[in-house]
């Protein structure tokens, strides 16, 4: 009852209307089916043995319109199958997406793109497949079962012990199936997502694909990826296909003993040909019930192995979320920022921390850089601060309170982040820029676009910001994908603004300008700038120098010059470049 309450919670009422209405329409389609055999035999022994005509018609047009209703019960019982099944698959998806949107990012490190991917769509359809063959077939069959085995033992017991001794057979086939087909579909869902992973991969990175010429590499990859997903499926459908021709191996065998003892028992006179061919019937009912029967236990051996891989999704506990007890009504006053003994691991106490005892103040309203070679862990430094990570030891405070007796709402729509991979979604520039604050007005829009320098360029377009883009942004260049981003993030009028070497794909000219124009017009928030160019942050209040995860200096660019190697060498070594 636990499993059913955590795949159908939130289930709309009109589904579960459908879904408790689509077995009774099914129990209505097999009362026909179970009476109709019964109307025939009457036909055959009363009516047509007798010749009476007006008797064979009567009867007939009984049984049409047994056969009407049946139709029309299993028609409706389809339709509400359907709809109660897609509803679920609905309810799913959306518990699903929701559980991943409530995720931190170690959370989706976790299972990977791909494999959540996988999840909210090929396991759901398999569930959904499931959940509709549940609520029709696992009302039919058994029902059908029953009352065709009840019907046959009245038309004749002894006739009947035939077909019972197909059943404790067909339990072992099945059983055997279940048991040795459930890993072999749990590794074919694995293979899913590698399929997933590699696809998605691909198309992402299309354009590195073509510039290095390795569309041929990757086809190889992909088909070796794709080859290995059909060979797990076929071992996995081996077994499986074993069922059918067990099924009717029974099934004819069964009828055939029983046209041959009641055969000889029509010649013999104490059997009635109608009462043999309803007989006939019944058994067919009773092996095509057994059938379907074994047809869900194959389903539900594919659908475990995804009801398995759903319930971790929805099982999983996000490692950020806000406590019980937190004061949601409080707010952020200003942009100060301070590390006291921050440490981080991504994987505590299996790998390294990437940093080690940071300790630093930012006031409100400062600007400050962070320099530091690749592996540094700047962009990890902070990512700390809007808790997209917890430290693993060490406190992170933000406007003099720590960030974890902070509401998560509250503390992000406080820091705006533009990150070092530009991520714009599809729809206008409008739309994108929205995501900063819905309620913007053009006037506040177009302010934050000129911060950034980016209305020269958007009203260059002939639909200006109505100007769709393409998914990612893929229309645009570089530098223009990130100075939509810095114009998004600050239409969310942050306290605190975070620059992750967004500014690495424009020019020197228009760096200057992005970061004047950011010092004069927000000159109460707190700004801080990763880069790699000294240039970029050679005016900060603070430069932070970082070096295998560990501050090892801080001050003004004069203070540093003089004082810190690693600073001084980046510098003079660009100074070069730039000669």
């Amino acid at each position: 009852m636990g499993l059913i309450r955590k795949l159908t919670g939130g289930l709309e009422k009109r589904y579960k209307i459908c879904t408790f209405l689509a077995p009774i329409a099914m129990l209505g389609e097999v009362c026909m089916e179970v009476i109709i055999p019964i109307i025939m035999a009457k036909i055959i022994d009363v009516g047509i043995a007798s010749k009476n005509i007006n008797y064979v018609s009567k009867t007939g047009l009984i049984m049409v319109l047994a056969a009407c209703f049946s139709l029309t019960c299993g028609v409706l019982s389809g339709r509400l199958a359907a709809v109660a099944s897609t509803g679920f698959a609905h309810n799913l998806r959306r518990k699903l997406f929701s559980k991943v949107q409530s995720f931190a990012l170690s959370n989706i490190d976790k299972y990977g793109t791909a494999s959540m991917i996988t999840r909210l769509t090929t396991d759901v359809t398999n569930t959904q497949n499931t959940y509709q063959m549940l609520i029709r077939i696992c009302i039919r069959s058994p029902v059908m079962l029953i009352s065709a085995t009840i019907m046959a033992c009245m038309i004749n017991a002894k006739l009947a012990i035939t077909f019972f001794l197909a059943i404790p057979i067909l339990a072992v086939v099945l059983s055997i199936i279940t048991t040795k087909a459930f890993p072999k579909f749990k590794e074919m869902l694995r293979r899913y997502d590698s399929l997933n992973n590699e696809l998605q991969e691909n198309i992402a990175g299309i354009r590195v694909v073509k510039s290095f010429v390795q569309e041929e590499k990757e086809t190889k990859d992909f088909h070796k990826t794709a080859e290995g997903l059909r060979n797990a499926q076929v071992k996995a459908e081996k077994i499986v296909i074993f069922n059918m021709p067990v099924m009717q191996i029974m099934m004819f065998s069964c009828i055939i003993a029983i046209l041959w003892n009641g055969g000889n028992m029509v010649i013999s006179g104490t059997m009635q040909t109608g009462e043999l061919i309803s007989f006939v019937t019944y058994v067919t009912q009773i092996l095509t019930s057994l059938m379907m029967i074994s047809m869900i236990f194959v389903m539900l051996v594919l659908s475990r192995a995804s009801i398995s891989r759903i319930l971790e999704i929805l099982d999983e506990i996000p490692d950020i979320k806000d406590s019980e007890n937190i004061d949601t009504t409080q707010v952020i006053e200003e942009g100060s920022v301070e590390f006291k003994n921050v440490s981080f691991s991504y994987n505590p106490g299996i790998a390294p921390d990437v940093l080690t005892e940071i300790s630093l103040k930012i006031p409100s309203g400062a600007t400050v850089g962070i320099i530091g070679g690749t592996g540094s862990s700047k962009s990890t430094l902070v990512q700390l601060i809007p808790r997209l990570y917890d430290t693993t030891q060490g406190q992170v405070f933000v406007s003099g309170k720590d960030v974890k007796d902070l509401p998560l709402t509250t503390l992000r729509n406080s820091v705006a982040m533009v990150l070092q991979k530009n991520m714009l979604f599809s729809g206008t520039i409008k739309e994108n820029l929205l995501w900063g604050n819905k309620n913007a007005t053009d006037e506040q829009i177009s302010q934050a676009c000129q911060v950034a320098d980016a209305e020269g360029f958007i009203q260059s377009f002939p639909d200006g910001y109505q100007t769709e883009l393409g998914q990612g942004g893929v229309n645009l260049s570089g530098g223009q994908k990130q100075r939509l981003c810095i114009a998004r993030a600050l239409l969310k009028q942050p306290k605190i603004l975070i620059l992750d070497d967004s500014t690495s794909a424009v020019d020197t000219a228009t760096d200057s300008r992005i970061r004047t124009a950011l010092k004069s017009t927000l000159p109460k928030t707190t700004k801080i700038i990763i880069a790699q160019r000294i240039s970029s942050v050679m005016d900060a209040d603070i430069i932070l120098v970082m070096d295998n995860g560990k501050l090892v200096a801080s001050g003004d660019h004069e203070k540093l010059v003089q004082t810190c190697s690693i600073y001084k060498e980046v510098f003079e070594s660009q100074q070069k470049g730039n000669k």
